[in-house]
């Protein structure tokens, strides 16, 4: 339908959207629970209605989707553009709207300036999820220099008064922090060249009462693999909004006539049940519109990864041992880390070289892949195809093949450079070298795609930055990898945890959620990566006994509790592992193979942060099953624990509660469980008066099923 209409509205069984189209450019003035017909647009038009107030606009410029300096808005403008002339004072008139039953396009021009700006939103049809794009066209004669294009600007309810947002470092990852939502802005910006460990391009708003379990939220996540920038900003006239788009470096962008640019896109979300009713509208949406495959499909396999096993001390016949070691436990994928090709025997060469390394395997791998296939177990190996060691035959090759601006000195940053792949030189290079060790090595079935520094200085060969264009030719590259070698599945790591979010997502298959493999921190690194992402694409390993980055040493009961709630596989040397410990992680691996239809597929249910444990649980979609964990992480303060409260469930089904993990429990006192083991509990009595948790120590992990009889 191609039409100018006063409103749009966009609505499915879980949210409406209405957009007022009265002005010149659009904006929205509802997104929240559904509204019955009988609630008009106009309704909601009368009521958003503000009068004049004193020294101020008679009518105040509106939050449009994209607003502008040239509609008078005193705000961040979401378009930051300039040209020979005026163009930096843009200013839009709506010219048409094409809508369909889940999406509209709202298509503005510029005559004066010639600009063309199309906001596209397409509402899912099964979850509250939005997505917003914005392309600004140029329909002059002259270049336009743009210097910023948000995804959407959004207003806030006016009952949202705090921001949930997400920091961290390098191996604690997706660390959660609650502000208020202040008088000024709230403004992240990010020029890592990757997502990054520290500014994750998401937030969630939300009024003060609200909890894991109860109350409204809002969540935005703009699926960014590289710079951007979001703001939240409360304004001197009580309105408050958020905005996201990319972060452009100066002169990065230039629209010649005809020319156009794309933001990344923003994804919001709606919960009415807490924050964990939001993070499963993700998690539907991720399932069914992102992932190359469904719970329904190939579960996702257990893997052992060698990296914290043997590092690059790589020996055909030690592999072979480990992967005798791992087959028994219930490994179903072995992934060769870092290590295996030409000159790598440390981090200071051989990137940029992808050839196996005669030296170590003079035979090739196929000894080593046919013995891991043998024993039952998929194969996989580890690239970082976007690095170049300076000691690698490819840089002494060609050193302008790498990112840099003249004469300013690389930053030193784990030996290695970024290679340009706005060259088409270098992506050919890397898409033939890649492609090479695939059709040579036929059943590897799985790529670890690494990405290990800052992009510092991203300018390419032109002297232009490179980043928005680094991107789009990365996401390509995979593509095109994917395509040579259908099936293949490709895990997006950088460091960890760098580059997590959903513009990578769609071109992979799983995340490796953090170099950390400490359970405590782990608890929290993938508690905040849950807020958007479901567990299937979170990988989570069972690390040694002595976690190599925080030196905790931890049983190996709380460190498979934590890892078989994510993607599990274990990554250390099982060689030191004890005839008890491999009992352990045994069974957690069968625990995992037996539940994870329901942690890869069924509903989230996070429990509210008290500061001494983590708590949630996973129920299938009909509510005839559950998995349930409460992990301890501090001693509590008082003689017991609190009670722990069950969620998701049918109140009126009946439920036999079983507990699963651990096998044995050491405890003071002979246990209180005793007395719930295997007893039939209504889903009301488990939800709204819960169970009493026997005294723990710290780090301690229990976990509990339920099963609808």
């Amino acid at each position: 339908m191609s039409s100018l209409s006063q409103f749009v509205r966009l609505s499915n069984e879980k949210v409406t959207l209405i957009f007022d189209c009265q002005g010149r450019m659009p904006k929205v003035i509802y997104y929240g629970a559904p509204l019955s017909d009988s609630t008009t647009p106009e309704m909601l038009s009368v009521l958003n209605t503000r009068q004049e107030a004193k020294c101020a606009p008679v009518i105040e410029p509106p939050i449009t989707l994209v607003p502008t300096h040239g509609e008078g808005w005193t705000g961040q403008p979401g378009l930051e553009v300039s040209g020979d002339a005026d163009q930096w004072s843009a200013c839009f008139s709506l010219v048409d709207i094409n809508q369909s039953a889940r999406s509209v396009s709202f298509i503005a021009e510029d005559t004066h300036r010639g600009m063309r700006l199309i906001t596209t939103v397409e509402l899912d049809a099964e979850t509250s999820i939005a997505k917003y794009v914005s392309r600004l066209e140029n329909t002059g004669s002259s270049a336009l220099n743009l210097n910023y294009l948000n995804a959407a600007s959004l207003p806030l309810p006016s009952t949202v008064s705090k921001i949930k947002t997400f920091e961290g470092r390098w191996s604690a990852e997706f660390q959660t922090k609650d502000h208020d939502l202040f008088f000024g802005s709230y403004v992240r910006e990010n020029r890592r060249g990757k997502t990054s460990h520290d500014t994750f391009p998401g937030l969630i708003a939300f009024p003060q009462s609200t909890g894991e379990l109860n109350g409204e939220c809002y969540g935005y996540h703009l699926g960014a693999s590289a710079n951007h920038k979001l703001r939240a900003e409360l304004m001197a006239d009580g309105r408050s909004y958020v905005q996201f788009g990319e972060l452009l470096f100066p002169g990065e962008v230039v629209l010649n006539a005809g020319e156009s640019y794309t933001s990344p896109v923003l994804y919001t979300g709606y919960g009415c049940e807490g924050f964990s009713s939001l993070s499963r509208q993700f998690h539907n949406f991720i399932r069914s519109n992102v992932l190359n495959h469904s719970a329904e499909s190939k579960p996702r396999p257990v893997h052992y990864n060698t990296w914290e096993g043997i590092y690059f001390d790589h020996n055909e016949d030690e592999l072979k041992a480990l992967a005798d070691k791992v087959a028994p436990l219930g490994i179903e994928r072995f992934v060769l880390d870092d290590g295996w090709f030409k000159g790598r025997r440390n981090d200071k060469a051989g990137l940029g070289d992808w050839f196996v390394d005669e030296a170590i395997y003079p035979e090739g791998l196929d000894g080593l892949i046919d013995h891991v296939t043998g024993l039952g177990m998929e194969f996989g190996i580890w690239f970082e195809p976007e690095m170049v060691n300076p000691d690698s035959d490819l840089y002494r090759a060609h050193p302008e093949w790498a990112l840099q601006t003249k004469n300013n000195p690389h930053v030193p940053f784990r030996n290695q450079y970024v290679l340009d792949l706005t060259n088409p030189e270098v992506v050919e290079y890397l898409y033939k070298v890649i492609t090479d060790v695939l059709k040579a090595y036929p059943k590897i079935s799985y790529i670890k795609w690494d990405m290990n520094r800052d992009v510092n200085h991203p300018g390419n060969l032109q002297g232009k930055p490179a980043m928005h264009g680094q991107m789009a030719a990365l996401y390509s590259l995979i593509d095109r990898v994917k395509a040579a070698k259908p099936g293949i599945e490709i895990e997006s790591c950088c460091s960890g945890g760098g580059r997590v979010d959903l513009g990578i997502l769609p071109h992979t298959d799983r995340f490796w959620t953090s170099d950390s493999n400490d359970a405590l921190d782990r608890l929290y690194i993938q508690r905040g990566c849950s807020y958007f992402f479901p567990s299937e694409v979170m990988g989570a390993h069972v690390g040694p006994r002595d976690c190599h980055i925080t030196g905790r040493n931890l049983p190996i009961e709380i460190r498979s509790a934590v890892a078989l709630f994510g993607h599990m596989g274990i990554e250390m040397d099982p060689r030191e592992l004890t005839e008890h410990e491999q009992k352990v992680l045994t069974d957690a691996i069968s625990l995992y193979k037996k539940y994870r239809h329901i942690t890869h597929g069924g509903d989230l249910f996070r429990m509210d942060d008290d500061g001494m444990n983590v708590k949630f649980g996973y129920v299938s979609k009909d509510k005839q099953e559950g998995i349930f964990a409460y992990n301890s992480v501090t001693e509590t303060v008082r003689t017991t624990p609190n009670r722990f409260y069950f969620a998701g469930l049918d109140a009126n089904k009946q439920y036999t509660l079983e507990r699963v993990w651990p096998e044995k429990l050491k405890e003071y006192t002979p246990s209180i469980l005793q007395q719930t083991e295997g007893q039939v509990f209504s889903g009301e009595v488990l939800m709204k008066y819960g169970m009493q948790l026997p005294v723990l120590f710290p780090q301690t992990a229990l976990i509990y099923t339920v099963k609808a009889i």
